[in-house]
């Protein structure tokens, strides 16, 4: 197929909705997680499949076995933009989530991770 025509073919695709989809080991245990952190459960289809909201993303949670599963998920990681730092920072400890803080040009950051090791942080952009 020509360039031109394989263009043509594309531009008329249309993207309706975008998901980030998550391996996790524990579906129950990983929208606890997820829920504990101010995300909301949008589907749920038994322990095969899950969807959580937080303002601007869905994040979809799929079961993997343990034999499929290096642990973690990679090189992934999720940022959520906040105007109330501090505020994550209590609910993180509240939580007893491990966290690490960071400071730099951009904003002020707070690293932490989900139960399958998904690096998550929160953000105070200086922008």
């Amino acid at each position: 197929m020509s360039f031109i025509k394989q263009y043509i073919k594309t531009a008329i695709m249309i993207i309706k909705d975008t998901n980030l989809t998550i391996n996790v080991k524990h579906m129950d245990a990983a929208i606890s997680f997820y829920e504990s952190i101010g995300l909301t459960v949008k589907n749920r289809w038994g322990n095969y499949y899950a969807q959580l909201t937080a303002p601007g993303i869905v994040i979809g949670l799929h079961p993997t076995d343990e034999a499929n599963s290096k642990g973690n998920s990679g090189n992934l990681s999720i940022g959520f933009t906040t105007d109330d730092l501090e505020g994550a920072n209590k609910l993180l400890q509240q939580l007893h989530i491990p966290v690490t803080n960071r400071k730099e040009e951009g904003g002020e950051f707070l690293h932490f991770a989900d139960p399958d090791g998904t690096a998550l942080y929160f953000i105070k952009p200086k922008w």
